[in-house]
């Protein structure tokens, strides 16, 4: 932990904290309809598509037409991303010829770039043509991340709203959310990662001469084993590589602007190709958190009072500078038995980093994109210690709520705050309120329907993977930190983030059909009782602060706040991080 290290994320946090308050003044401008200097330059875009579509955006939805409007819209999104996904093979902007993905493979993939999981069973460059990437990923990065705003823009809307039914209109939010806040930032990273060195070309592949051929061996096939039991490997000898090209930059972009995470490449940000240079590693984590920090900013002000987006964003900020200062400490102390075997200067755990990023950047990279629900590595997250390997895993199982998934970690932790304050009116005995409405019956149930909704996605299915012999054969690794590769895949299925522990082979059916089942309970049935939750607090009378009223707008409220993330976190996943990161640290230490 050097002194460089230190000013490098100082210099990380002011600049998110010195840009998310403008953004999210912008967003509140954006959402809440009112002029701004985007809408000067891309009105005519706005209103164009408005005709086309038949949409009246001055139109309100009540929470069920909200919801139906949300769920539907995702539903064709799916549909037509599956079959674009069946088809590729037969489409233009193949170069290099890419086939169509298996059944369920495709099924896994479409409903996980709908979802904004992101999660990929496959290697980007070897399974996926232009045409998709641009047409199918590229464009599901933009509509899942603007369905999260959407989602967001209505529970705030039922939090300020009063005796009304309307929580606003979907296909408004949904395109003013892409056209206002997610093009012009992504159109913006993308010519910065081109200047950097990212690719960005409908070229397909090139080749490379080797410096020194590399020797290899062609195993025989199953049925020429068949047929004579005694073939034996072939030699062979590579003196060229290809390298694979595409449309990079701006998958890159909106990857990380709207926490998507899904990379072109197998390695993800770990592949010089997405993530060249330091500049580009440091502008791709700021990119990731910009927008959920700035969506605290923007509730502040929809809400009339900016002291309670502070008390959001401080609780996030507290979770998140506390997990990243576990997962540093555990990478930068590294492995005894490696330090003991190379009898010289212990420099931390380096397995699976890149030596251009080092140890705090790798954590501060695992940190951010499990604390929000991105997904893009920098560093392999397998070969991370017991302990730092814990830290991405339970942010994941906090439900996504450290910063969180554009949209859906804002709203996420509203949900906890509803929770927070009537644990509180359960203390000083009378009914509980947030800004200004009673939390009753209806409310307790629907947040626990979010909550506990990814939870179970996460626990049944790792239940089932561990019990089926096709779980566990996709296991590379045996014991506790096997068991870790299965928690951490559902943990983040289940919750939207889309990272993975290398070590599991998750392209079977197994995986494919189980993950894709946790990533559309995990996104869809925590929105749509959201909607209901904003439904029913938009037709509320507004109730007036009392003796005994809660202030939520105080540092009280957010170590409240804070503690009930943190309480439901450890009681439900306590028991299963016992078998996995913790026994597995234990064994390290030899005990």
């Amino acid at each position: 932990m050097s002194a460089n290290d230190f000013v490098q994320l100082g210099l990380f946090l002011l600049l998110l904290l010195g840009l998310s308050w403008p953004l999210g003044k912008h967003m509140a401008a954006v959402l809440e309809g009112r002029e701004h200097p985007l809408a000067r330059v891309l009105g005519w875009l706005e209103r164009g598509l408005y005709r086309v579509c038949g949409v009246d955006p001055a139109r309100g939805m009540d929470w069920k037409g909200y919801a139906l409007a949300m769920f539907l819209f995702n539903v064709a999104g799916f549909a037509a991303l599956y079959l674009l996904l069946r088809v590729q093979g037969l489409l233009p902007l193949n170069p290099d010829g890419q086939a169509g993905m298996a059944p369920d493979l495709a099924f896994n993939t479409a409903m996980s770039f709908t979802t904004n999981t992101n999660w990929q069973a496959y290697g980007g460059e070897g399974a996926v043509s232009h045409l998709t990437q641009m047409l199918g990923l590229t464009v599901h990065n933009f509509v899942s991340a603007a369905t999260g705003i959407a989602v967001l823009a209505a529970l705030i809307r039922g939090l300020t709203r009063r005796e009304t039914r309307e929580i606003g209109n979907f296909w408004a939010d949904l395109v003013r959310s892409t056209l206002y806040i997610l093009l012009p930032l992504a159109l913006v990273l993308s010519l910065v990662l081109c200047w950097q060195g990212v690719p960005q070309t409908f070229s397909g592949a090139v080749n490379a001469t080797l410096a020194e051929p590399v020797a290899y061996e062609i195993a025989p096939s199953a049925d020429d084993l068949k047929a004579d039991p005694s073939l034996r490997p072939t030699p062979a000898t590579a003196t060229q590589q290809a390298i694979m090209r595409g449309p990079m930059a701006s998958q890159e972009a909106i990857k990380e602007l709207g926490t998507n995470g899904g990379g072109f490449f197998n390695a993800n940000s770990a592949h010089p190709f997405e993530n060249p240079t330091p500049l580009s590693n440091f502008l791709e984590m700021l990119a990731i958190l910009l927008i959920p920090a700035g969506l605290c900013h923007a509730f502040g002000r929809m809400v009339g009072d900016a002291r309670q987006g502070w008390v959001i964003f401080c609780a996030m900020g507290a979770l998140f500078l506390g997990f990243l200062a576990l997962c540093w400490w555990a990478e930068a102390s590294g492995v005894p038995q490696v330090a003991a075997i190379t009898g010289g200067p212990f420099t931390g755990n380096m397995e699976g980093k890149e030596l251009r990023f080092g140890i705090l950047n790798s954590a501060l990279f695992a940190t951010i994109t499990t604390a929000s629900s991105c997904g893009a590595v920098n560093a392999m997250h397998d070969s991370f210690t017991p302990l730092g390997g814990l830290v991405p895993m339970v942010l994941m199982q906090l439900g996504e709520v450290v910063f969180g998934g554009v949209g859906s970690g804002l709203y996420g932790m509203l949900v906890f705050a509803v929770i927070a304050v009537f644990v509180a009116g359960l203390m000083v005995g009378r009914t509980p309120e947030y800004l200004g409405k009673k939390i009753e019956a209806f409310e307790t149930k629907m947040c626990s329907l979010v909550i506990m909704v990814p939870l179970f996605g996460v626990l049944l299915g790792t239940a089932c993977a561990t019990l089926t012999e096709l779980g566990r054969g996709a296991v590379a690794n045996p014991g506790a930190h096997g068991f870790s590769e299965i928690l951490y895949a559902f943990s983040s299925m289940a919750n939207n983030n889309g990272s993975a522990f290398a070590g599991l082979s998750a392209n079977n059916a197994l995986y494919n059909l189980l993950g894709g089942l946790a990533m559309f309970t995990g996104r869809f049935w925590a929105a749509i009782p959201v909607l209901a939750l904003a439904g029913n607090l938009a037709g509320k009378k507004a109730v007036p602060a009392g003796a005994g009223t809660l202030p939520t707008h105080t540092p009280l409220f957010c170590g409240l706040l804070v503690s009930v993330v943190l309480v439901v976190g450890a009681l439900t996943f306590i028991p299963a991080l016992a078998l996995g990161p913790i026994v597995e640290h234990l064994q390290m230490l030899g005990r």
